[in-house]
């Protein structure tokens, strides 16, 4: 049953009703040393955005669309929080955009001022000088001082400060409507054609009380931030959610360092994508082989299946250690994360759950909890939302559409792509899903990336990539279908896969491109025989160059079609 939690009607509200509750708890433990950290209470996090909210009107700025670019840190944060309460609206850019696609974003949303960090630095100014926007304000993260026209997002907390002290209340009395667009977010694609998705602080707010009413969360809870806040998963589950339920908040140093600061940190809460949870999975059996223990673990995993989630986690302390020894909820999303390893964390005593959403969704729709967990699927539906299948096949499988409060707005100034998703309050979500008769939601794949047989049957990428990328020296797979030059109609299915060398080397003893195609040939013929004959795969090709993927690890499908075809 979802518990009771705390009514707020906007992120203000939020900010406001929550500081009563956890002012004086650690809101963030930056790290400012080797060995040496910065604690800023809930307190101090509500002052900052108050003091900065105040400084930017009176920039100037009240009503405008203000951007932020940069890596995961505090001042990306309270930059997004003070433009979102009180000033205006907050366009969060993607930081692995190329310059030229980074002015396009620019351009089209039309901000005035621009948070951003150091790397950012020459490609913002440049952008400035261009005619085709209306920048004008640029606020580094980074600098102590204004300068040369450049403001210091410090400088500007200090300046609000002082125009608060002074009884200047436009920001803190500043009402918010929590129904129209607060916060503008480009879907990925190339920046021409991607969307420009409008929500608000109701779409964001109840998503965030309805995640915290059936999740794991609180106070006590020490949350380690990895994904990219400017995409809404990382920016809801992450940033908001501990705003909202008073927990404590470090940032992540990088892909490499997620183990280290796991245990830095002492961290209780995590959210990561798939691709994380499949190199710890890898690292674990690694580490237990190495020390010869690898049988003893799958005997006790054998023994102790049917205990609970903390007697698992007292037999398996020494795996739960490798993470800080405090991991008391792992969350999934973006992709779905192999059945395998879900299993073997939950075997070991790690609460892991898979999350479901989009950018469009707020994003959350569905969730596995402890109380609510069926292996392969996404869990149900969160309170308030609401979904059915549209047009399901004798299988029970068709597209996933919903209802509820964290449904967009729309996109932005695009009200024929607005239309093809929305009917009558119910948003299509483009992916192919079936809801069990316990209301459990299982996601097939995407509607568009189905691959359609002569002989009518469906093939779903992603379902096979899984299989595929479980052979030992695969890193990443690539489903596709190639119509054959005799017959049009006729479609095989065909897989590129991205090979590990050194793993290849170990494993099979082969180095060559010809002797590491072959082993890999054979492997697929052992995944072939556990597939209905239809679903084979007829050719592959191999590299060791990554797929092109999106900033939150999803396969960018037409774009790798686009190389293997010049390739090819």
């Amino acid at each position: 049953m979802p518990k009771q939690i705390l009514k707020v009607v906007d992120l203000k509200d939020m900010l406001n009703k929550t500081r009563e509750l956890y002012g004086d708890k650690p809101g963030y433990k930056i790290r400012v040393g080797k060995e040496t950290y910065k604690i800023y209470t809930h307190n101090e996090i509500r002052d900052m955005i108050n003091y900065l909210g105040t400084a930017l009107i009176s920039l100037g700025l009240k009503n405008k669309r203000i951007g932020v670019i940069g890596e995961n840190r505090y001042e990306w944060e309270l930059a997004y929080l003070s433009v979102v309460c009180g000033v205006g609206i907050i366009v969060p850019m993607d930081r692995s955009l190329p310059s030229n696609e980074l002015e396009e974003v620019i351009e089209r949303s039309e901000v005035e001022a621009i948070f951003y960090s150091k790397k950012y630095e020459e490609t913002i100014k440049k952008i400035k000088y261009s005619e085709k926007n209306k920048l004008k304000h640029l606020i580094s993260m980074d600098a102590d001082i204004h300068d040369e026209g450049i403001y210091s997002e410090k400088e500007l907390i200090e300046k609000g400060k002082e125009l608060f002290d002074e009884g200047n209340r436009e920001y803190i009395d500043a009402k918010i409507n929590p129904e129209e667009m607060s916060i503008m977010l480009f879907t990925s694609g190339t920046t021409s054609k991607s969307k420009i998705v409008a929500l608000s602080h109701k779409n964001l707010v109840s998503n965030v009380m309805d995640y915290a009413s059936v999740v794991d969360v609180d106070s006590n809870d020490r949350m380690l931030s990895f994904l990219p806040l400017h995409h809404v998963y990382e920016c809801t589950v992450g940033m908001l959610v501990s705003l909202y339920v008073g927990a404590e908040r470090s940032f992540c140093d990088g892909i490499r360092h997620i183990v280290e600061n796991l245990n830095e940190y002492k961290t209780t809460y995590a959210a990561f994508v798939p691709a994380i949870y499949e190199l710890m999975y890898k690292n674990v059996w690694k580490t237990l082989e190495k020390e010869g223990k690898s049988e003893e673990i799958k005997k006790l995993m054998q023994e102790n299946k049917d205990k609970s989630m903390q007697e698992k986690k007292e037999v398996f302390k020494e795996i739960h250690n490798m993470f800080g020894g405090c991991i008391k909820l792992f969350i999934t999303g973006a992709a779905a994360l192999d059945k395998e390893v879900i299993k073997t964390f939950r075997n070991w005593g790690f609460n892991l759950c898979q999350a479901y959403g989009l950018t469009e969704t707020s994003p959350i729709i569905g969730i596995e909890t402890n109380e609510y967990f069926r292996l392969g699927s996404i869990g149900k539906t969160i309170p308030h939302v609401e979904a059915k299948i549209d047009d399901p096949d004798k299988d029970g499988v068709g597209e996933l559409v919903v209802k509820g409060p964290n449904i967009m707005l729309g996109y932005y100034n695009n009200k024929k792509a607005t239309e093809e998703v929305m009917e009558d309050g119910w948003f299509h979500t483009g992916d192919l899903a079936r809801i069990d008769k316990d209301g459990y939601i299982f996601i097939c794949g995407r509607k568009k990336n189905v691959i359609v047989l002569k002989n009518g049957k469906n093939i779903y990428p992603e379902e096979m990539e899984g299989l595929v990328n479980k052979i030992e020296g695969v890193k990443e797979s690539f489903i596709f279908g190639k119509q054959q030059t005799d017959d049009k109609d006729n479609i095989k299915i065909y897989v590129k896969i991205v090979f590990d060398r050194e793993i290849m080397k170990d494993a099979y003893k082969v180095e060559t491109e010809d002797d590491i195609y072959k082993v890999l040939s054979e492997k697929i013929k052992e995944v072939n025989k556990v597939m209905p004959k239809y679903k084979g795969i007829r050719g592959i090709i191999i590299s060791d160059k990554p797929l092109i993927k999106t900033t939150t690890n999803k396969i960018k499908r037409q774009a790798n079609l686009e190389v293997i075809e010049k390739e090819n």
